[in-house]
């Protein structure tokens, strides 16, 4: 194998695995905290990385002042919806499906693309490509029969499920919004940089949150098996998993990196088996390749059109 061919391979892998902790967070660690106030879990699970990331990144305070009245404001934009708000969503529908469908939740999240591809086009006009709607529209149809199956949405009833996907929906696009604004920072300040600025204002955000709505009690409350799992978090698919991700991104394509990604969703389909062994139904199923093919289009067409 030439040396081209074994970087992509790496990069491809660190990629995978990256996208694979992801998954087994969101099926098997975070529901574990979910007797901790939202705003507290948010809060630790960025303070606790973004500590660790000052050891190795505390030169990365110098550029502070270099940063322009722009930067500063989409870096908070990004901590506020990426950070904050996108992550406290999808926590939320974590904890409200207890364990159930928990695959569901996470593979609706990866609607993502969808949204941060029209965002781009509204706020830094972008061109859409002719197909954006067939595939956009495909793949939240593919979300709706994942969610729902064949039946219709019961508003009455109040099921968590649904509750759940649709703080799932919000968490994409908060995360989508938190991909488009980071593109107004990183032709600047490399990734570590923004990494740690957006781990940091987070932090920042989250204690606020923390001090304004009396979470602090948090600390108290959080028993020894939940600062395990948080500090199993923190290392791994925490800071660990996204450092881990960019270091293959700077060795492939943005298209593969964007298909080795998938390996988020259909990991959390594989560990949402073995540890719970929940099924996907067929239809569920069916529905799930047609989400992810979508997503690959769509991911395939923004890179043609970039």
């Amino acid at each position: 194998m030439t040396k081209s061919g074994k970087t992509l391979v790496l990069g491809s892998l660190a990629i995978c695995i990256s996208a694979s902790l992801w998954g087994l967070d969101g099926i098997l660690l975070t529901p574990q905290l979910y007797n901790l106030d939202i705003v507290f879990v948010v809060f630790i699970l960025h303070a606790l990385p973004f500590l660790l990331m000052n050891f190795f990144l505390h030169k990365e305070y110098k550029q502070a002042g270099r940063l322009s009245a722009r930067e500063i404001v989409y870096l908070i934009l990004i901590a506020l919806t990426g950070g904050a708000l996108g992550t406290m969503a999808i926590v939320k529908a974590l904890f409200l499906v207890e364990f159930k469908d928990l695959s569901i939740v996470v593979l609706l999240q990866k609607l993502q693309p969808v949204f941060a591809i029209a965002l781009a086009a509204v706020l830094l006009r972008e061109k859409l490509n002719r197909n954006f709607v067939f595939w956009a529209s495909m793949a939240i149809i593919a979300g709706y029969f994942l969610t729902f199956g064949f039946n219709l949405p019961d508003f009455n009833t109040g099921s968590k499920t649904m509750i759940a996907a649709g703080y799932s929906l919000i968490a994409a696009f908060c995360f989508g919004a938190a991909t488009v604004l980071g593109k107004g920072v990183l032709h600047n300040l490399s990734f570590q940089a923004a990494t740690f600025y957006r781990y940091g204002l987070t932090t920042l955000i989250m204690l606020i949150m923390l001090v304004t709505t009396g979470s602090l009690n948090g600390f108290a409350m959080a028993t020894p098996t939940n600062w395990l799992i948080i500090v199993i978090i923190s290392l791994t698919v925490g800071s660990g998993a996204i450092f881990l991700y960019y270091f293959g991104l700077k060795k492939v394509t943005a298209m593969l990196a964007a298909i080795c990604e998938l390996c988020f969703p259909l990991s959390a389909i594989v560990f949402d088996y073995l540890f719970h062994g929940k099924v996907l139904s067929p239809v569920q199923w069916v529905s799930v390749g047609l989400m992810l093919l979508a997503i690959i289009r769509l991911s395939m067409q923004q890179r043609t059109a970039q």
